[in-house]
């Protein structure tokens, strides 16, 4: 998760940043920050909390100059709190730099625990900061080489934009496993996770940055550079298209609104069922149950409201908050569900507490009966490039087959959409996308994660 945006050559750098993280704030609600480029010097702003109450004019002001680059957090790797803040910056032997990361590096601690014995201090405890040293440490003369021997060093997700006194940098791992953009604002450059940040800030979408490629932005313009001259098969996140990404974005070459609505009409044709009104669970589960509502014939009705002034659940750090989230959260409309046969559409249950709340509201609301959809396959396995899934002990599917999850949520019948439905767009699609978290086939070994034993390696 996480979101990260660069601005490189407009005269209100900071403010641009500021507006694209606030179109990425569904990525991460519990910290923020923005490091700008003022008189050769790094200007730096990071609290905890939400966009819109972090930055204020007042502050933006503090942050002048032509380049800035800026970080929403959800936390994965390394604790929530207030050190952890990105964009991180340093001082080095070559001066400053500051970093957003999206993604996670799975051999983080096997290169923290090598500089730390030879006596390197780190100042977080994200695996971002390992990025740092490892450029710190490179013997290149030019800061493009020492970040292209860092990044060589490394594996796992990442997207990173990099900032400097002079210059701002962008990388994206070969792989591709998180989404990052590009765009132009006149004669400005503008780097974002998604799509949706370039529209609020009226920015032209150019293209995505590629996987392995990295973008050098400085007073001679933009260069485009691919290090990786044996680059592997790709490994573009599914999950980004279930549930993460905002349904106005297009990543990985496709509309996320049209992705989720095909998975509906998927799970339409794979599990159909005699029903009154097709149900989405809001606001994710939307686009998914209008497809099913289309390729089914049976209406579509908004069966539960939602208090939008309240955040995703899932993305809440403690199980306390996520489990009061639920009942503040969504609200059934009594009257439309009250003794009809409902189908309920989410895009994916985790732990299935909040799935057996939300099945409990519409029962005690008088609902008939309570068909549960699922608009991807059962999530059976955490992630470890980027997701902050639970441990397999608390992944209801790794524990339960689907028949005792549906007693445990007490709806009359549960089903999933299948791996092979939910690439209906992509048949070829082990050559593109990562799927691990319903497979268990990871990309990459995980030398961090030994207890993880079902790997398939990449033999390319």
């Amino acid at each position: 998760m996480c979101g990260i945006v660069g601005v490189f050559n407009h005269p209100e750098a900071s403010r641009i940043a500021y507006l694209g993280l606030y179109a990425l704030q569904h990525r991460g609600q519990e910290a923020a920050g923005i490091v700008s480029v003022s008189e050769g010097r790094l200007q730096t702003h990071r609290r905890m909390g939400l966009v819109g109450d972090i930055f204020d004019e007042p502050v933006l002001d503090k942050l002048p100059g032509n380049m800035a680059i800026g970080h929403v957090r959800y936390s994965t790797s390394g604790a929530s709190a207030a050190k952890n803040i990105q964009p991180l910056v340093f001082d080095y032997s070559h001066g400053g730099i500051a970093v957003s990361h999206n993604g996670n590096l799975v051999n983080a601690q096997v290169l923290r625990s090598e500089y730390e014995a030879h006596g390197s201090i780190f100042q977080s405890t994200t695996d971002t900061e390992v990025i740092v040293h490892l450029i710190a440490s490179q013997h290149e003369k030019d800061l493009l080489s020492r970040i292209i021997a860092s990044l060589k060093r490394v594996e796992g997700a990442y997207s990173l934009v990099f900032l400097t006194e002079t210059k701002m940098i962008v990388a994206r791992d070969p792989r591709g496993w998180r989404p990052l953009v590009l765009g132009k604002l006149g004669d400005s450059y503008i780097v974002a996770s998604e799509t949706c940040a370039l529209d609020l800030v009226g920015a032209t979408y150019e293209r995505e940055v590629e996987p392995g490629e990295i973008l050098v932005f400085s007073k001679e313009g933009m260069s485009s550079h691919r290090p990786f001259l044996d680059p592997p098969k790709k490994a573009f996140c599914i999950f980004e298209h279930v549930y993460f990404a905002r349904p106005d974005s297009e990543i990985f070459g496709r509309e996320v609104y049209e992705t989720r609505k095909g998975f509906g009409r998927s799970l339409a044709k794979e599990h159909p069922v005699e029903a009154d009104m097709v149900v989405p669970v809001p606001d994710s589960g939307v686009p998914a149950a209008l497809g099913y509502s289309e390729e089914s014939g049976i209406p579509f009705q908004m069966g539960l409201i939602r208090n939008h002034y309240v955040g995703r659940t899932f993305i809440e750090p403690t199980d306390q908050i996520r489990h009061f989230g639920v009942k503040i959260k969504l609200n059934p409309a009594k009257s439309l569900v009250k003794g009809k046969r409902l189908i309920l559409v989410d895009d994916s249950i985790v732990r299935g507490t909040t799935s057996r709340k939300i099945v409990d509201m519409l029962r005690e609301a008088g609902a008939k009966e309570i068909h549960f959809r699922i608009s991807s396959p059962p999530t059976r396995w955490p992630c470890f490039f980027g997701i902050d899934t639970p441990n397999r002990s608390e992944l209801i599917a790794a524990q339960q087959e689907p028949e005792e999850i549906r007693k445990f949520i007490n709806c009359d019948s549960l089903a999933y959409l299948s791996v092979e439905n939910l690439f209906y767009f992509n048949k070829n699609h082990d050559e593109w996308f990562c799927d691990a978290c319903f497979s268990g086939n990871f990309p990459i070994p995980l030398p961090d994660f030994p207890d993880i034993t079902k790997v398939k390696s990449d033999k390319k």
